[in-house]
């Protein structure tokens, strides 16, 4: 049995948009089971199916659960739905995870197996680089490496400066809503700090860095607020950005950024992920 094309349009349809979802893929059976092998279905992080079919409401219930948790934390799931008999002469429960293999109880009468492959489908995280200063450079030509979308907002005389970036927007004009996981990162060390710091504040994203001294920081905030940015805006920002990790040169900067950024979003797919459990 074989995707429908409806299924396979509803993936190319989400991915070009950036959205994130689960595909899960039956890929055995045992006994009689209303789904067979092959059959595929397009689960949104809320858990709703937009499109294909997995079988009932005996199946279904464990692997939604599954791909709520694959979206929240990145990982694929392999889950195993057998009749109580079965998972006993395995030596599992219904909930336990063993050898990588998620188990669930199947109380349909047809009592037959099903296993279902669980995949997360999910946009790249986008590190938005305010300025085009020696730490922006050295984050953008990083940055790819780990998995991020490089948004570059600086000067059109400035953006030579970088090899490759996924977008680029002359100025700091960026729109204040966007699809999938923001970090940003203000790095205009001097040359635009005031104009680059009120746009980034007022955009969604998960994370907000400035590469800048505490005293300098300081005094951007008290201009900024005279000039009628919320206080509870600088509540999102983190500055001096990035780990202390000692570094000293551009290079060392963008690394100990970076980290800062990989350990902000890993803990928050752990909660994520205790949250959906």
């Amino acid at each position: 049995m074989h995707a429908h094309p409806d299924t396979l349009d509803m993936v190319a349809t989400l991915k070009s948009r950036g959205e994130p979802f689960a595909l899960a893929t039956v890929v055995r059976t045992v006994s009689v089971t209303a789904a067979k092998a092959g059959a595929k279905a397009v689960i949104r992080p809320d858990g709703t199916i937009t499109e294909g079919w997995i079988g009932g409401g005996c199946a279904r219930a464990a692997v939604l659960k599954a791909a709520r948790e694959s979206i929240a934390d990145g990982r694929p799931r392999l889950v195993s739905i057998q009749p109580k008999d079965l998972l006993e002469e395995h030596g599992v429960v219904a909930g336990q995870e063993k050898d990588g293999v998620k188990f669930a109880n199947n109380m349909c009468p047809s009592q037959g197996s099903m296993d279902v492959f669980v995949e997360p489908v999910l946009p790249k995280p986008s590190l938005v680089i305010f300025g085009a200063s020696p730490v922006a450079v050295a984050l953008a030509d990083i940055a790819p490496r780990f998995g991020y979308r490089v948004v570059v907002c600086a000067p059109s005389d400035d953006q030579k400066l970088f090899a490759a970036a996924d977008q680029r927007i002359e100025g700091f004009a960026l729109p204040v809503a966007g699809e999938g996981q923001r970090y940003v990162v203000v790095s205009t060390q001097g040359r635009g700090d005031e104009a680059a710091l009120r746009s980034a504040l007022s955009i969604d994203a998960e994370h907000i860095g400035f590469v800048g001294s505490s005293r300098k920081m300081a005094a951007l905030r008290e201009s900024l607020l005279e000039s009628g940015t919320p206080p509870e805006r600088f509540n999102r920002l983190k500055g001096p950005a990035g780990l202390d990790l000692g570094a000293v040169t551009p290079e060392e900067i963008a690394l100990s950024i970076l980290a800062e950024i990989l350990m902000i979003r890993r803990n928050n797919q752990r909660a994520a992920t205790i949250t959906t459990a």
